[in-house]
């Protein structure tokens, strides 16, 4: 009996929902579609030092906004929840037991001070493979089980094959091989009981009854593991399928990051990009829609598509072809359908009535409005004009471009983003470096708005939101190296 088609997307909620995420669950959701199967989605927040219930929240609502809607999950249930893997802890310790029992796993009391004096003896002796080195596997089982129920710290470890080669077959790649010397003992239960992502992920899969797992090909390497684990269940293996990541138009090429590109599906909504557009877009970076055709809708994909209309070479994630997209379809638009999204993104009372307030007291006609608040729409920013004066005369190009870049990266990992934490970054920046604030505030009041007379600040830039403003440090401190030293 055929089984039926499942798909599933399984984003950890530990920040901003992220284009990558949708690329992947773009292509999970055709391919469940086109084969009359369910989409699933699962939240993996077992890690919970850094999941937050707002990315959980903004995730959704972003895979939503791009048409992407699953058939089980959190928030809609299904036959095989919870789909939140932190409820799901019982199963995955039962799971762990069972793999002990069967002598395919073992549990490891190494502590991490024993580990640490291992990894430096081997590098003391030159080894090349610094993985663990098996101390713990062969502890009979009586005294594992007597040692664990006196209350001694362990982790579960997979018993991985030590000879020979690791093989499995990739849907797009053909058959991809490890030799199993590389592999480590894997972890699946770590000290404190949470799983690993290794076990929790195949557990999940195969009780979910996953048919294909569709993933980036970042993967790749840590297959062999999941192979191993199907293997010790006596489960049936889902069909491989890893995706090429997304690059960075860089000369090499490099995986797309938020340093080079805005990573954040938030900033993409608020540049006025449309959901088609970006899901178009996305379906480009790994697949041919055939006689060169690259306006397609979601359904239009989900018709055609075939695995063999993806190609295997890096996709470049490139802004200018996004945008060129975009006004293909901003075109087509009706002038009533296109005035509706205007008005609907910024031009709504909701938004003005965040920004009338920081501008009232400097008006003097109502279409002053307009000038003291034009950088509240843009995306990015033209510097031409006042961008020099992002470099005081005390400091230099590098200084300036490092000061944008740390402050980017700690507003990257602010959970609450308002103007009394941003005022406490940048005067702790200050602070730390011994600079005076006027140093600080005039450059970031520039990089931020591309002027040097505008509303109060931190309230200004809480007002434009998070994606932008980190989008224009960036792009200050890339403009920054190129002015000369004063």
């Amino acid at each position: 009996m055929t089984r039926e088609i499942k798909t599933r997307i399984a984003p950890s909620p530990t920040g901003d929902p992220h284009v990558g995420t949708a690329y992947i669950a773009l292509f999970n959701y055709v391919f469940a579609k086109k084969n009359g199967g369910k989409f699933l989605l699962r939240i993996e927040d077992t890690d919970q030092t850094r999941c937050r219930a707002d990315s959980e929240k903004a995730i959704m609502e972003s895979l939503r906004w791009l048409g992407l809607e699953w058939d089980e999950g959190p928030d809609c249930g299904g036959a095989a929840g919870p789909y939140r893997q932190s409820e799901r802890q019982e199963i995955y310790l039962e799971h762990a037991n069972i793999l002990i029992e069967r002598n395919e796993a073992y549990r490891c009391f190494c502590t991490p001070e024993i580990l640490a004096k291992d990894r430096e003896q081997q590098q003391k002796d030159g080894n090349r493979r610094f993985g663990y080195n098996r101390r713990c596997r062969n502890i009979e089982p009586e005294v594992s089980a007597k040692r664990a129920a006196s209350g001694e710290p362990f982790t579960v470890r997979l018993k991985m094959p030590i000879d020979g080669t690791s093989v499995f077959r990739d849907e797009l790649r053909g058959d991809i091989s490890r030799p199993n010397e590389e592999l480590d003992d894997q972890v699946l239960i770590k000290s404190d009981g949470f799983p690993t992502y290794h076990l929790a992920n195949v557990v999940d899969d195969h009780l979910m009854g996953i048919t294909h797992v569709i993933r980036a090909e970042e993967w790749i390497p840590s297959t062999p593991k999941h192979v191993r684990l199907y293997d010790a269940f006596g489960w049936e293996m889902p069909v491989w399928v890893h995706m090429p990541l997304l690059r960075n138009a860089d000369k090499n090429k490099s995986k797309i990051s938020k340093r080079k590109n805005p990573v954040s599906l938030q900033y993409y909504k608020e540049i006025g990009i449309f959901p088609e557009t970006l899901v178009n877009f996305l379906a480009l970076m790994g697949f041919s829609f055939g006689n060169d055709v690259e306006k397609f809708s979601l359904n239009e994909m989900t018709e055609v598509f075939s695995f063999e209309k993806i190609s295997l070479g890096g996709p470049v994630f490139d802004l200018e072809k996004l945008t060129w997209l975009n006004g293909l379809y901003l075109r087509e638009k009706s002038q009533n359908q296109l005035l509706d999204d205007v008005m609907s993104l910024y031009l709504n009372k909701e938004y003005l009535s965040k920004i009338l307030p920081l501008v009232h007291e400097r008006m003097k006609t109502i279409t002053d409005f307009v000038d003291l608040t034009t950088f509240f729409f843009n995306a990015d920013l033209d510097y031409s004009l006042e961008g020099r004066l992002m470099l005081p005369k005390t400091r230099t190009p590098k200084e300036m471009s490092a000061l944008f870049e740390e402050a980017a990266e700690k507003i990257d990992v602010l959970v609450d983003y308002n103007h009394e934490e941003l005022d406490r970054i940048f005067r702790g920046m200050a602070e730390e470096r011994g600079w005076k604030i006027k140093e600080v505030f005039m450059p970031v009041r520039i990089a931020c708005f591309a002027r040097k007379a505008s509303p109060p600040l931190f309230e200004s830039m809480e007002v434009t939101g998070k994606e932008r403003i980190r989008r224009r440090l960036r792009k200050a401190a890339e403009f920054i190296k190129t002015l000369p030293v004063q």
